[in-house]
């Protein structure tokens, strides 16, 4: 496909998912980092595996940016956010996870509107890939606000 059949709203939204998916790398990094100083091995390997899915995608959209002919850019990446303790961190996932899969939703449909159906089933694979790892992580977060309060009341940052 060339640059000039692509619209150019098709390469926003492939600009800001990759900004998006690079944040979520820095931020799942960062929080394994932190929760394993926090002592807890395990939420440092399932951030730790957050990351690596996180990284997967951005390197899909990489991909797709070169094979429209368009160089990669990810124009903002968002501080990384911090929280007191893991539950707290979690919810803070939350809400990245909620715009990624807002944000693939809206490409779905724009692509499809515009009848472009090769970037919108490229867009509903990372779409549907990103609600499977809310889902995830909701019950990730479910299971520690329902399980152990000692999990809650970790070391503060």
């Amino acid at each position: 496909m060339a640059i000039a059949a692509v619209h150019p709203r098709i390469l926003g939204f492939l600009g800001r998912a990759l900004s998006l998916e690079l944040t979520a790398v820095q931020q799942y990094m960062t929080q394994a980092s932190l929760v394993e100083l926090w002592g807890d091995g395990d939420a440092a390997v399932r951030f730790r595996q957050e990351t690596v899915s996180e990284l997967q995608h951005a390197e899909r959209l990489v991909q797709r940016m070169l094979a429209l002919g368009v160089a990669p850019a990810a124009s903002q990446l968002r501080p990384v956010q911090h929280a007191a303790d893991l539950v707290g961190l979690l919810s803070l996932n939350g809400v990245l996870e909620h715009d990624l899969i807002q944000l693939y939703g809206d490409a779905v449909r724009f692509a499809l509107l515009i009848g472009d159906a090769d970037n919108a089933a490229f867009f509903r694979a990372l779409w549907t890939e990103e609600q499977q790892q809310g889902q995830d992580l909701a019950t990730w977060l479910q299971s520690l606000r329902g399980g152990s309060a000692d999990r809650e009341q970790r070391a503060r940052f």
